[in-house]
């Protein structure tokens, strides 16, 4: 069977690992991949442009079914185009997408099923967004995709003008509005469910660290870390959770009768009053993929093709007891900027622990150099918290290059 995982990043890196360990041994694809991507996975050939072009390429090679990996891909239709030419594809039509896509959308999809949320509004201009602020801290969201960086959480009127100029004044992000949201605290928890046709099954939850600093300061990012385990959070929780957003959220699905096969990510806060919704996202999280595919044993592959074929059946994949953590090593300059083209040394040297690259690429001497903001995620395993922490440190301490920027707290931090 072909398969092949569309995106280029740590989450897709991942993914490819996972798909091409299943037991069903099948042959693994990416566009459009990377130089690491590309030691386990075969490049699509083939001219791509758009979406047609690329299930031409799908079709041309025989692709068995798809893996929407980058948001992007699925928010443009490619599991539309995809099934159209008899493509099984394991991402939601387009329609369906906006649940990510769209943060008004997702509230007005959270408010009309019951899912508990914060409070909100939307502004369609700089003037509104400010005056509709009533305390801070405030959570202001761009309507849209941002690669994980269309959310700001401000502490005072400076932090929120600054937000909001890079929006409308500067055009950041594009077009779109933005959503000013109550302000949750809480520990955050990433619960993500495998939908297919109404049927889901909960992975193993995590939670990722999205500031760059210890302690959760400095600036937000597409996420520094995560840590992944099935006791992460208690069975009554899990079970509330489950009940109050999972089911609710499928079942809402159906009633507004939305195509949905894919991952669906609930990132949620643990408030004094219960877990509340944050968002949602369409396809597994990133960090929290590099996480949590670790733990996933049997045939992710064949059970993935069933799913996006419209049948879920559970118990073609087990999952691991362990613990996971995923640290990220990030560029000099990120999140405001990105350096490139730093060698990363000792990769030769680490052992036992998964490497997967989210932003490098091979120069002329065949080394691997830094090629965007996040640039790898080692994560190391353990049968406790504590021994998994340790495993992904001690192998990360051998992996530096000029400039890079990791947390020391990951897996630690909300757990003393």
């Amino acid at each position: 069977m072909k398969v092949i995982v569309v995106g280029k990043g740590g989450r897709e890196h991942a993914l490819v690992t996972a798909l091409a360990e299943s037991e069903s041994s099948p042959e693994v694809y990416c566009y459009p991949g990377s130089d690491a991507i590309f030691e386990t996975a075969k490049q699509l050939p083939g001219e791509v442009s758009d979406v047609d072009s690329l299930v031409q390429a799908m079709l041309h090679e025989g692709i068995d079914f798809c893996v929407g990996g980058e948001e992007s891909w699925l928010a443009k239709g490619l599991a539309d185009r995809a099934r159209e030419k008899g493509i099984p594809t394991w991402g939601p039509v387009k329609e369906s997408a906006q649940l990510e896509a769209s943060k008004e959308f997702a509230k007005e999809f959270m408010f009309r099923h019951n899912i508990p949320t914060g409070s909100y509004e939307v502004a369609n201009d700089y003037e509104s967004a400010m005056s509709a602020i009533k305390k801070y801290p405030t959570v202001l969201k761009f309507d849209g995709l941002a690669a994980g960086k269309g959310v700001a959480i401000c502490s005072n009127e400076s932090e929120a003008e600054s937000f909001l100029k890079e929006v409308y004044i500067d055009g950041r992000f594009g077009d779109g509005r933005v959503l000013i949201e109550e302000f949750l605290e809480g520990p955050e928890v990433s619960v993500i469910a495998a939908v297919s046709d109404g049927e889901y099954q909960i992975f193993t939850p995590a939670r990722d660290y999205k500031r760059l600093g210890d302690g959760d300061e400095g600036l937000n990012t597409g996420g520094m870390g995560a840590v992944a385990s099935r006791v992460l959070i208690d069975k009554d929780l899990l079970s509330l959770i489950d009940r109050e957003v999972i089911k609710a959220s499928v079942d809402g699905l159906i009633s507004d009768d939305m195509d949905f096969r894919g991952f669906l990510y609930a990132g949620l806060m643990l408030t004094e009053d219960g877990p509340k919704l944050l968002e949602y996202n369409c396809r597994f999280g990133d960090p929290e993929a590099q996480a949590v595919l670790p733990l996933v044993g049997g045939d992710f592959s064949s059970y993935l093709f069933e799913a996006a074929s419209g049948s879920l059946q559970q118990d073609l994949i087990s999952f691991d007891e362990s613990w996971s953590i995923c640290l990220v090593l990030a560029s000099a300059g990120y999140p405001n900027s990105s350096r490139n083209d730093d060698v990363i040394r000792g990769l030769d040297s680490v052992e036992g622990v998964r490497v997967y690259h989210a932003g490098t690429k091979k120069n002329e001497s065949g080394e691997y150099v830094t090629n965007g903001g996040r640039v790898l995620a080692v994560v190391g395993r353990g049968d406790d918290r504590e021994s998994a922490v340790r495993n992904s440190y001690n192998e990360a301490s051998k992996v530096s290059f000029d400039g890079d920027q990791r947390r020391s707290d990951i897996g630690q931090m909300h757990f003393e």
